[in-house]
């Protein structure tokens, strides 16, 4: 497969056919056992004569295969087709603030691959940067193939350009940002005293050694998992890499791949991590934030309170380091006309009360940190019900999901204090229909990352834009 060229082998960012799309999930939904021509034509509404045509270029480039015949009322036995989950795989990243997780999943979305490691993200950007590419190289080398080659020329050199309109909210290298800098990093050209300039090289000392010790430099900053690999991988020679999905804490710009004023981090605002990423790998890059790409993933994956069917409407609370949501409304992410909504954690709903890292006081997510610091889970699930009563009431969702690092170590007391406040609006109200339903969301610790890796495959199957 290659993600360049549309007559070199499959392309699977340019099956961007609403057609095609339609096809592909019915294979994907149907799983092993499959599903027929006509069975697709019925449910699409597509002529047998155009399902026959996709599923021939679908087939010629791997992405589907025979899955055995099926018997038929009065005719010969029909083929069934199955999607070929190895066909494709998408990295997902999950950027919080301590820690950095990445996944490589495949076209059914299943996990075939992971990496866990501390990160700080007030590190810089050249430090978070190069634990990402370490991470994703790993894990493209363990799971789909042979070490990909380190990428010629300098940092920032363009690669092989792939069109960014195959995936919504993607770029690609190949596509400069002028002026780009990272949090911490001087926009002078000339360098601070006892500094070396870059390409500058201590008397005696060869490249060779000038790159082993920027490396080491870069993973003194990040821990991360494995030694000795690169910060710098490129990873387009992994043919069945669609590209990197990567989630971290709003506010954001998710078009256009820019981070704001990270809550806690003000140092990254206006930094462009969707254009320095895909230079730096060579693969389409989509950034969005953490409690988007896990809603996106739950909408998809069956977390939902339809199953997944499309419909419904939810709200994913995500409380870890800090506090999030993200929301679904009729089976899509609602992102809002800046792409800033779900900054649920800083409403306020305590005058003058304690400061937040926002830079306001009286938050949600001070107060329900706040008690969660002093071991008062009681409390912070009590914060965090108020907080959802608030969303249940203005926005009438079907479905309250719970998640992150902190609901996970005490998913019990979660979900009983959020129910019970929820439980006490709803009498308040009356009618019959009960409180809203406050569950755990699926996926545990890894459904950020999860859901980055969906940015990339959910546009490809027409399950919403993935931006």
């Amino acid at each position: 497969m290659n993600r360049s060229n549309a007559g070199d082998g499959a392309n699977l960012l340019a099956l961007r056919s609403h057609n095609t799309a339609l096809v592909l999930d019915l294979l994907r939904t149907a799983g092993a056992e499959g599903i027929s021509r006509l069975e697709l034509a019925e449910r699409t509404g597509l002529t047998p004569q155009a399902v026959s045509k996709i599923t021939a270029r679908l087939r010629g480039e791997g992405l589907a295969a025979e899955a055995g015949r099926r018997a038929s009322t009065g005719g010969k036995p029909r083929t069934v087709l199955r999607l070929v989950p190895g066909a494709g795989h998408a990295l997902g990243v999950h950027l919080d603030r301590d820690e950095l997780r990445a996944v490589l999943v495949d076209l059914d979305g299943a996990v075939v691959g992971e990496r866990c490691a501390p990160l700080d993200l007030g590190a810089g950007a050249e430090a978070v940067l190069a634990g990402v590419a370490r991470a994703a190289r790993e894990l493209v080398a363990e799971v789909l193939g042979p070490p990909v080659a380190e990428r010629p020329g300098p940092p920032g050199a363009e690669g092989p350009r792939t069109p960014a309109t195959e995936v919504p909210g993607a770029w690609v290298a190949g596509e400069r940002n002028s002026g780009a800098r990272g949090p911490g990093e001087r926009t002078s050209g000339t360098p601070d005293p006892g500094e070396r300039a870059s390409g500058e090289r201590e008397p005696g000392e060869s490249a060779s050694e000038e790159r082993v010790s920027e490396e080491r430099a870069a993973e003194g900053r990040v821990s991360c998992a494995g030694e000795g690999a690169p910060p710098g991988a490129a990873l387009d020679a992994a043919p069945t890499l669609l590209g990197l999905g990567v989630a971290l804490p709003g506010p954001l710009d998710h078009v256009r791949g820019v981070l704001h004023r990270v809550t806690g981090f003000p140092e990254w605002d206006g930094y462009p991590l969707r254009d320095a990423l895909a230079r730096r790998l060579g693969v389409p890059v989509v950034v969005d934030k953490d409690t988007n790409a896990a809603a996106l993933g739950l909408a998809i994956g069956g977390g939902s309170a339809d199953g997944g069917r499309g419909g419904g409407s939810f709200a994913y609370l995500h409380l870890g380091t800090g506090l999030g949501a993200g929301l679904v409304f009729g089976g899509r992410v609602h992102r809002g006309a800046r792409t800033g909504a779900g900054e649920f954690g800083h409403q306020v709903v305590q005058l003058d009360g304690p400061p937040c890292t926002c830079g306001a006081r009286g938050c949600i997510e001070a107060l329900c940190l706040g008690a969660v610091a002093r071991g008062d889970l009681a409390e912070a699930a009590r914060v965090l019900g108020a907080g959802a009563a608030n969303l249940a009431g203005l926005l009438d969702i079907d479905l309250v999901l719970l998640g992150g690092r902190t609901v996970a170590a005490a998913p019990e007391a979660f979900v009983h204090g959020v129910g019970a406040v929820l439980d006490a609006r709803a009498r308040r109200e009356g009618g019959h229909t009960g409180a809203v339903p406050v569950r755990i969301a699926p996926g545990g610790t890894r459904a950020v990352a999860e859901g980055a890796a969906q940015l990339l495959l959910a546009p490809l199957f027409g399950r919403g834009d993935g931006g």
